[in-house]
């Protein structure tokens, strides 16, 4: 664990902070009527630690993994489909492939267990624990992929694995966390809860022991998130989360290392059930709510695109001063 939380550090800072708003208030505008966008551009001076942020070379890591727990018929698709849209976004024809263009973002897709699933966790633990912690630290060497990344995945059956992480982490029955992922109907939804009380009632798992929780029924995909978010934290990179799977990833990274969190952006909330408790369990305020529920790293890509937009009107805005504009009376 002390591998996965060193230099993790809060972004706090009141000095910094500070400034960072003066030149917010100073900026050709009534103050604070950009809203959340005057708090993105905060948030990543304060992670680069610095008066003038900016964004850089930008990224997309789209972890792709398949799950044992499909056997337990919890998807309406078949596990091959993760390896089909796997080549769909090498190829280009994914709707995160297309919205990385538009967005001028690299796609990285990374093979963390394509064809080579996790164990079925209805019948045993997802993964060992050593597999969780190399799955971990191999998302952790992704934050050097960009300045500024996003957090996207791929895997069949990956909603089971994140409602069973939400449920572990929070208590809530599975009936709460667990929604109609790519499409299930009613029986569908049934079977998924009941593999999920199942498999939570067989391991047992102990939320003070994150790495436990995630080796139990987490996904190799999901433990790669993880990762990110802490080599995020540790490179003070900024990392914009999707929906409710790479959500569930921030759980993991939250028990692990809380401060971890302070570089996270969440981009949208999820049409997925559970998505919003889940956000509220983690004290998060997503970007947007579009109704989006497709995953891939497509939120992800829409909110690097509002920190992008946030940068730039910071940086590029006249002052009251330079552009000659009357303030406000004082």
């Amino acid at each position: 664990m002390e591998t996965f939380t060193n230099s993790i550090e809060p972004i706090a800072n009141a000095e910094l902070e500070r400034h960072i708003r003066a030149r917010l208030d100073s900026l050709t505008k009534p103050r604070g009527s950009l809203g959340r966008l005057e708090t993105l551009a905060l948030q990543l001076g304060l992670i680069q630690k610095t008066g003038m942020p900016g964004v850089g070379r930008k990224a997309v890591a789209i972890f792709c993994a398949d799950h044992g727990i499909v056997e337990e018929g919890v998807s309406p698709y078949p596990s091959e489909v993760t390896r089909q849209m796997v080549e769909n976004f090498r190829a280009g024809g994914a709707a995160i492939t297309v919205l990385c263009r538009h967005y001028s973002i690299e796609p990285v897709i990374v093979d963390m267990g394509v064809g080579a699933p996790t164990r079925n966790f209805l019948r045993e633990p997802a993964m060992s624990r050593q597999q969780a912690e190399q799955a971990i630290e191999e998302g952790m060497r992704h934050a050097d992929d960009g300045d500024l990344l996003g957090a996207g995945e791929m895997g069949i059956g990956n909603s089971t694995s994140a409602a069973a992480l939400f449920s572990a982490f929070s208590g809530l029955d599975p009936a709460e966390t667990a929604g109609r992922g790519t499409g299930l109907d009613d029986a569908g939804v049934a079977r998924k809860i009941d593999a999920i009380r199942r498999a939570l009632d067989l391991h047992q798992p102990d939320p003070c022991d994150p790495v436990g929780v995630l080796a139990a029924v987490g996904g190799f995909e999901i433990a790669a998130i993880a990762g990110l978010i802490l080599g995020t934290a540790r490179k003070r990179r900024m990392v914009v989360l999707d929906g409710f799977i790479s959500c569930a990833a921030a759980l993991v990274a939250r028990a692990i290392a809380p401060a971890s969190l302070d570089y996270a952006v969440f981009s949208h909330r999820s049409a997925e059930r559970g998505h919003r408790r889940m956000l509220e369990f983690l004290n998060a305020q997503p970007l947007f709510d579009l109704d989006m529920r497709l995953g891939e790293g497509t939120g992800a890509a829409l909110g690097m695109n509002l920190v992008e937009a946030a940068v730039r009107l910071y940086r590029e805005m006249a002052t009251f001063e330079s552009a000659g504009v009357s303030d406000r009376a004082l």
